[in-house]
């Protein structure tokens, strides 16, 4: 008689109802990164994390998700978000791309676009899985707001209008840094991303972008990725992108060049060597006997996984 019933992330699996194999799968899900907003602009927010791997939690101190169950012979389809481009005008940045996991048997895992960082000409920071931080406007921009369970908030701008700082977007495990003003002030670094281990070692991703500094310090990426705020105005643009493939916000600009784009993000599967079938499109890199039992796939592109 079949077992009817799904199987922990550690079993070998079963059979379901009607005879098709199950068996369960770790995910984590990155979304791009936002980028970074132009002049005195607020960093990119990072893209929304969402994971289920072993305890480890997701982003916005969210807790470790349930696996999914795969089963033979279904196409699970991956989409990867691309980060937000980068902009050359005073305006806000671009909002990232989101990332997902879908199929006809399971309830569709998405990652939400990061925030774009705010302007100095009262463009706001918008929202994501973290919010892209404010830009140092007459009053104070606050950042963009990140999705539950998948990242933090953006960092204020400094809101004096004279040092021109703008805030940090936030990162999957903390909030943007918030700016200070005056001429001596700083724009706030972006907000830390989170470590996982789905891959067999320890990997931080989705941090956000550092805020822009026209007179002061620019802000420093948040760790997994972020890309540096931009200071002082009158030389070489000095912003960064968010690393590609972490779902990092970029480095927000002052009135050089382009700001800092968005790193794109990324889909990871984990599961038992046993249970991998092979069948995959989009090339992801696969690694077999991680940690002697599990078969990693990552991908750094859209594609799709045949369970």
């Amino acid at each position: 008689m079949p077992i009817i019933g799904s199987f922990g992330a550690g079993s070998k699996g079963g059979y379901g109802r009607g005879g098709a194999k199950k068996y369960n799968a770790d995910f984590l899900v990155i979304a791009g990164g936002g980028s970074g907003g132009r002049y005195a602009g607020g960093g990119g927010g990072a893209g929304g994390y969402r994971n289920s791997y072993s305890t480890e939690n997701s982003g916005g101190g969210g807790s470790s998700e349930t696996s999914l169950t795969f089963s033979a012979g279904t196409v699970y389809t991956i989409t990867v978000g691309a980060g937000g481009a980068g902009v050359t005008v005073n305006n806000n940045g671009n909002i990232g791309s989101n990332s997902s996991i879908s199929g006809s048997d399971i309830s569709t895992i998405t990652s939400n676009g990061g925030g774009g960082g705010g302007a100095n000409n009262g463009n706001p920071p918008t929202s994501g899985g973290s919010g892209g931080g404010g830009a140092d406007t007459t009053t104070v921009q606050t950042g963009g707001s990140g999705t539950a369970n998948q990242g933090y908030t953006g960092g204020n701008g400094a809101g004096t209008n004279s040092g021109y700082n703008g805030g940090g977007g936030g990162g999957a495990s903390a909030v943007g840094v918030n700016a200070s003003g005056g001429p001596g002030g700083t724009a706030g670094n972006g907000g830390a991303g989170l470590a996982s281990s789905i891959t067999g070692s320890s990997v931080t991703r989705a941090g956000g972008g550092g805020g822009a500094s026209y007179n002061g310090t620019g802000g420093s990426g948040g760790t997994g990725g972020g890309g540096q705020g931009d200071a002082p105005a009158g030389g070489a643009e000095t912003s960064t992108s968010g690393t590609a493939n972490t779902g990092s916000g970029g480095g927000a600009s002052n009135a050089d060049g382009t700001s800092g784009a968005g790193g794109s993000g990324v889909v990871i599967l984990r599961m038992l060597d046993a249970n991998y079938t092979g069948t995959t499109t989009g090339s992801p890199t696969v690694t077999t006997g991680v940690g002697g039992t599990d078969t990693v796939l990552v991908f750094n592109a859209s594609g799709s996984y045949t369970g």
